[in-house]
């Protein structure tokens, strides 16, 4: 992935809402090289959603109607949930 890019979805990954922030941006870090094409592409469309959706999704509030979203989203917080906090720096 180009560093253009690389900073264009970090940016996007920092939404102004601390929580989402805090799950976002380190799985793009931890995790986001690793992914398929495809579901690097799918983590790009969730970065498209409304911040209260995300919001919603990530804190299990609500689901996706797209279940490749809702895939995603389960993605993001299992990372979050089994992340070695010792390796997280702060936002």
């Amino acid at each position: 992935m180009e560093e253009a890019q690389r900073k264009r979805l970090y940016w996007h990954s920092r939404r102004g809402m601390w929580e989402l922030d805090l799950m976002l941006v380190p799985f793009l870090e931890r995790r986001f090289d690793a992914l398929s094409d495809d579901d690097q592409q799918l983590y790009v469309t969730l970065l498209a959603e409304e911040d209260q959706d995300l919001f919603m999704w990530l804190m299990r509030r609500e689901v996706p109607s797209d279940p490749e979203l809702h895939r995603m989203v389960n993605m993001v917080i299992n990372d979050a949930e089994t992340a070695n906090t010792r390796d997280v720096r702060p936002i």
